[in-house]
């Protein structure tokens, strides 16, 4: 089977795209905490190992619980999670399994909990985790 591409060598200014919207997300409010739940929960949604390896060890980093990291695939049955972070992670999931689309009572209980500001960084943070999993999975990279 032949190799798969290294996007960053083929098309190095757009994957460079990518990265300044990452460098974007670290300068937004949204608390290390939530940006690693958001990338830990996406990643799960979307299968990527590689990308779920980096972030649990990130979110340890951070001072997130191995309970509250184990607990994530269930938040809803959990009580771990605070309000804020239970919207997120909703939010999360909707924009990650997209084609359900994004729904008027998890939105609206988003944009209740947040300003327009710091709910506009969450989105952002969610599309751009869900396009780096895309690209670790298409091209094939791998958790180590």
């Amino acid at each position: 089977m032949k190799s798969r591409i290294v996007i960053q060598k083929v098309a190095p200014e757009a994957y460079e795209a990518l990265v300044n919207l990452e460098k974007y997300n670290a300068t937004t409010s949204v608390t290390p905490i939530q940006k690693e739940l958001i990338k830990i929960r996406a990643s799960q949604l979307n299968g990527c190992a590689f990308c779920i390896n980096m972030h649990t060890a990130d979110a340890r980093k951070y001072g997130e619980t191995e309970k509250r990291i184990y607990l994530l695939s269930a938040w809803r049955e959990a009580d771990v999670y605070t309000e804020e972070e239970k919207a997120i992670l909703a939010l999360t999931e909707e924009i990650t399994m997209i084609s359900n689309h994004v729904s008027e009572e998890v939105y609206e209980n988003a944009a209740r909990l947040f300003d327009d500001k710091y709910l506009a960084e969450i989105i952002l943070l969610i599309i751009t985790i869900n396009s780096w999993n895309r690209l670790a999975i298409t091209t094939g990279m791998r958790a180590v």
